[in-house]
C-alpha cells in the first residue's frame, strides 16, 4: 500500500474507542460524591466537554469559582479506569484498519486521557500498533493547543503535511488546525473535513 503521509494519528476517545457512557459514569460519580444532580444528558454542550477536552479542563468547567473544585478533584482521582472499562468498547473496524496500516505508516495516539492510555491499550488489544502515544500528561498545554500534535510530528521527524489526525470533535480540529495537520473527521459533521463513518475508509484518503 503506498501513502502520500507518513504517519495517520487517532484521537481516543469516540474514535478508537466508545467511552461516553463510561464518561458519564465517572463524572456522575463526582457529582453524587457532592450531593450534585447528575449530569443532563440533553446538555450537548456538556456532552461535547466532557467527552474531548483533559480533565483538569472538564473539572474547570463543571467547578471552577466552585468551593468544591479542589474536592472534586480528589474524589476523581480516586476513581479507577478499569471501574469505568465495562462501559467501553472499541470502535468497530479499529483493529482491522491497524492491520492494514501497520507496517505502512507510523501509528500514533494524540489524546486528552491522562494516565489511563497505557491500561487501554493494554486491555483492548491494541498493543503493538502505536509507536508514539502523546497524552495530556505529557504536555503542558492539551488539545485543543497544538501542542501535541507537534509533539508526535517532532517525534517521527515529519512534517505537518506528512501525518493525518483523526478525530470526531471541534477540540480536535482546532489541534490540527493549530498544527497544520490534515484532519479527518471520524462520525462526525464537522464542517468542511474529509469525514469517514468507519474506519476502513481511512484508507481512501491515503
Amino acid at each position: 500500500m503506498k501513502s502520500r503521509y507518513k504517519a495517520v494519528i487517532y484521537d481516543c476517545d469516540g474514535v478508537m474507542l466508545d467511552t461516553l457512557e463510561s464518561n458519564y459514569i465517572f463524572y456522575n460519580r463526582v457529582m453524587n460524591y457532592l450531593g450534585r444532580p447528575e449530569l443532563d444528558r440533553n446538555d450537548l454542550k456538556a456532552r461535547s466537554v466532557l467527552h474531548a477536552y483533559s480533565f483538569n479542563n472538564v473539572m474547570d468547567y463543571f467547578f471552577e469559582g466552585d468551593e468544591c473544585h479542589a474536592e472534586a478533584i480528589e474524589f476523581a482521582k480516586t476513581i479507577h479506569y478499569r471501574d469505568l472499562s465495562p462501559f467501553m468498547n472499541v470502535e468497530e473496524g479499529l483493529i482491522e484498519t491497524l492491520d492494514l496500516l501497520k507496517g505502512h505508516v507510523s501509528l500514533a495516539v494524540c489524546t486528552n486521557r491522562a494516565i489511563s492510555m497505557e491500561m487501554i491499550i493494554e486491555d483492548f488489544g491494541l498493543s503493538g500498533y502505536f509507536s508514539c502515544v502523546m497524552t495530556a500528561s505529557k504536555v503542558t498545554n492539551p488539545k485543543p493547543h497544538p501542542e501535541p500534535l507537534l509533539k508526535v510530528l517532532d517525534h517521527y521527524g515529519i512534517e505537518p503535511g506528512e501525518a493525518l489526525f483523526v478525530g470526531d470533535s471541534a477540540v480536535d480540529m482546532e489541534a490540527a488546525a493549530g498544527a497544520g495537520v490534515p484532519f479527518v473527521a471520524y462520525k462526525s459533521l464537522l464542517p468542511g473535513q474529509v469525514r469517514i463513518q468507519h474506519h476502513a475508509e481511512i484508507l481512501n484518503h491515503l
